[in-house]
């Protein structure tokens, strides 16, 4: 009774939009993850280093007098250069795709670290006019609303965007690849080409994620790409099941499924949140975000099992 007495409604309720916040941000990553993971069929575990060297470009540049809004941009084409790290060892050397994305992965580490000098590089809000900050959500309501209105328009376009790239010639291409690899490469399609094409065009987005949210917290650290996967993972997966019926029932099921991955994330840290709330460890939350992301692919699974059952049942 002491410890419900503790917690307080309150407090959870003036935490929750910084969360949907950041939530919002990781969203971006998270497209980024399911092109790879859902599209492309490619298990990238870059992630965990580019959106850290989206992080460090973004900062340093800021640092340097650059525009926020232009750092962005460029933060982007240094995760697209991760990316096609990656994507080069695979095609052309013949590294296995998880162990090409863990070697690029682990060469970031020192790369962050000579791009930043140090470990972590600071940007204040009171010192740069940042794009994204955690204090434009908790300053004021009117702060609060142009901030949240300018992500909802920005992640829209974002969508906009990629379901007219994966509608076009070459995005068919990666669907395709994705799909069935052979039958790509039957049709005419140079299959080498397209796989590092994604796999830059997915860390591009990583890395324009790792510069948003490097804004969003003040601070750009060589570590904070650690697990990032999970939590892309954990989006991509929590979308399609809650919103996997909704999206495949709709004309444009494909910009849905997109949308459904940002929602993901948000409900994502809306969860996160709630467990931090009920004062659980927080050197537990790694294992919390794991056990998320293990019952979210099991449902699928467990679901298909028990209709195969009730139809032999019949």
């Amino acid at each position: 009774m002491e410890y419900f007495m503790s917690l307080n409604p309150v407090s959870l309720f003036r935490a929750l939009p910084g969360s949907i916040a950041q939530g919002m941000i990781w969203g971006i990553m998270a497209l980024g993850v399911y092109i790879t993971f859902r599209l492309l069929d490619f298990a990238d575990l870059t992630v965990d280093g580019s959106i850290a060297t989206g992080a460090a470009v973004s900062v340093m540049l800021i640092r340097a007098g650059v525009s926020p809004v232009v750092s962005l941009p460029v933060a982007f084409l240094a995760g697209m250069l991760a990316g096609l790290i990656t994507g080069l060892l695979n095609t052309l050397l013949g590294i296995p795709g998880i162990l090409a994305s863990i070697l690029t992965q682990i060469s970031l580490y020192s790369i962050n670290l000579n791009i930043m000098g140090k470990s972590n590089q600071p940007v204040s809000v009171d010192n740069y006019p940042l794009v994204v900050s955690l204090r434009y959500v908790t300053d004021n309501a009117i702060s609060r609303i142009v901030f949240f209105a300018g992500m909802i328009i920005f992640l829209l376009v974002l969508v906009a965007v990629l379901y007219w790239y994966f509608g076009t010639e070459q995005g068919h291409a990666i669907r395709a690849t994705g799909c069935n690899g052979n039958m790509a490469r039957a049709q005419g399609i140079n299959t080498n080409f397209i796989k590092v094409l994604a796999l830059m065009l997915s860390n591009g987005l990583v890395g324009l994620c790792g510069g948003m949210y490097a804004q969003f917290q003040g601070a750009a650290d060589v570590n904070m790409g650690r697990g990032a996967i999970v939590i892309g993972l954990a989006a991509v997966i929590i979308g399609e099941v809650l919103f996997g019926k909704f999206a495949s029932k709709r004309k444009f099921a494909f910009g849905f499924t997109l949308i459904s991955v940002i929602l993901g994330a948000v409900i994502y840290y809306m969860v996160y949140q709630f467990v931090l709330w009920l004062k659980m460890p927080s050197e537990d939350m790694k294992l919390f975000s794991a056990i998320v992301v293990a019952i979210f692919l099991a449902i699928p699974y467990l679901k298909e099992k028990r209709r195969l059952k009730k139809g032999v049942a019949k």
